[in-house]
């Protein structure tokens, strides 16, 4: 990956990407230039009728600036850390990178994701790659099989209206390969679908061939079609049986084998460029770079796409436990950037507190939340979270235990961290960006 400070060539030196964009001719929404009312959970009553961006501008501060609980906040420091992370890791191991977008469906990030490197976004759904292409997105690797007309005629339609435009999906199915010939065709489409075969990670596991021999006929299959071109093959280790080191790396090899077997067999055509090998969830991308680096010189250039999603947020609970890291702590850490911060609203008795935090406004998919700090009503102080433990959430109670002496009131502020940034994003449309002081610097957009 190289930083978008150093690609003088493609336009002005430290250019973003939405400014790229825009140079170009794309139109993008203007996420700032949205009005700030009722839609939005959390927001300041007294900023009605203000733009996001005029919001964003005046720096309030998350506890006094008219913020209302439950309120969800993204740590500034954490993400810019995260992203300068994972930029650094791919480079170090020669990895391209396609962030998985549906972690945070936030065009926001998607572009500092990209200013970082990024070869482009992963999308798992078309909607999705609908909602990435409304923010200029010029490159998506679609981890699906993609088997509607509907999506493939908008799809068709997007790749002849703009030759920039570069998408790369999941095929698994001679059937999905027809039906995918079928409906591109009768859409008129002119540009052929870059697809790659998904090699599937077991017996018993999600999508993709379970074997060579099927993955031979879904390539044969694309083969025989004009409106699809066979540019590699990917697929997820994290859904391996029983996953551990030895067997992600045993399906790994087993992927990059047939990236190997295929290119011998000549099905890659030489005006494709480049040969297709993708991988990589949150859980085993060093796995996945170890193997990676061991891929022999094929007849073209490999790109080695890494597509892993949660680290721009990171959590407090499952990615905390499973995160490559803990493995390779030489090469850095993620930290968590999500605080959910409600309000003590009853105290009935010494073991027992509720927040006004529930279901509707904490992931809960995984774990429940961890009570991490406590921000005092009276003072202002922030103190730790001692003796408090969230035992369950109704749709808008955060239930609390508390143990003897626990320092706890009606109006303090719990500040908890949430685990499995893909529902945390999810439930909130507009998410304040907020500095270690607490100050608001800007307000990230979702679109679920």
């Amino acid at each position: 990956m190289q930083h978008r400070e150093e690609e003088s060539m493609a336009g002005p030196v430290n250019e973003t990407p939405a400014q790229e964009r825009a140079r170009k001719g794309h139109e993008v929404p203007d996420l700032s230039a949205e009005r700030v009312d009722h839609r939005f959970k959390a927001l300041p009553p007294d900023a009605g009728g203000l733009t996001v961006g005029e919001l964003s501008a005046q720096r309030r501060d998350l506890f006094t600036g008219g913020y209302t609980t439950p309120v969800l906040a993204l740590s500034a420091e954490s993400v810019a850390h995260n992203l300068r992370l994972l930029e650094t890791y791919a480079e170090r191991h020669g990895l391209a990178f396609a962030p998985h977008g549906k972690t945070s469906m936030a065009p926001q990030l998607f572009d500092r994701q990209l200013a970082h490197g990024a070869w482009g976004i992963t999308a798992a759904v078309p909607h999705q790659a609908r909602v990435y292409r409304a923010h200029g997105i010029a490159r998506i690797f679609l981890a699906n099989e993609v088997v509607d007309p509907a999506a493939l005629r908008w799809l068709a339609a997007e790749l002849d209206a703009d030759p920039d435009f570069r998408l790369v999906c999941y095929v698994d199915s001679v059937r999905g390969v027809e039906l995918m010939d079928e409906a591109l065709r009768a859409a008129g489409a002119v540009r052929p679908v870059d697809v790659v075969v998904e090699l599937g990670a077991g017996e018993g596991a999600r999508t993709g061939v379970r074997t060579e021999a099927g993955c031979a006929a879904v390539a044969d299959a694309v083969a025989a079609t004009a409106a699809l071109r066979l540019v590699g093959v990917a697929g997820y280790e994290g859904e391996v049986p029983g996953a551990d080191p030895e067997r992600v790396r045993a399906w790994l090899l087993r992927l990059t084998g047939l990236a190997a077997a295929f290119d011998a067999e000549g099905r890659f055509d030489a005006g494709i460029g480049e040969i297709v090998v993708s991988a990589g969830g949150s859980a085993w991308f060093d796995t996945v770079a170890e193997v990676f680096a061991e891929i022999p010189a094929l007849s073209l250039p490999v790109l080695k796409l890494l597509r892993s999603g949660a680290y721009v947020s990171h959590d407090d609970g499952r990615y905390r436990d499973v995160t490559p890291f803990n493995r390779i702590p030489e090469e850095g850490a993620l930290q968590p950037a999500f605080r959910l911060w409600s309000q003590v609203v009853s105290r009935p008795t010494g073991e027992q507190a509720f927040t006004n935090a529930g279901k509707r406004d904490a992931a809960h998919d995984l774990d429940l939340p961890e009570a991490q700090v406590v921000r005092d009503a009276r003072t202002g102080e922030i103190r730790a979270a001692e003796g408090i433990t969230v035992t369950g959430l109704s749709d808008q109670h955060a239930w609390l235990r508390t143990e003897p002496g626990a320092d706890l009131e009606v109006g303090d502020w719990v500040g908890m961290g949430l685990s499995h940034p893909c529902t945390s994003f999810d439930k909130w449309q507009l998410i304040p960006l907020v500095e270690a002081d607490g100050t608001v610097v800007d307000h990230i957009r979702t679109f679920f």
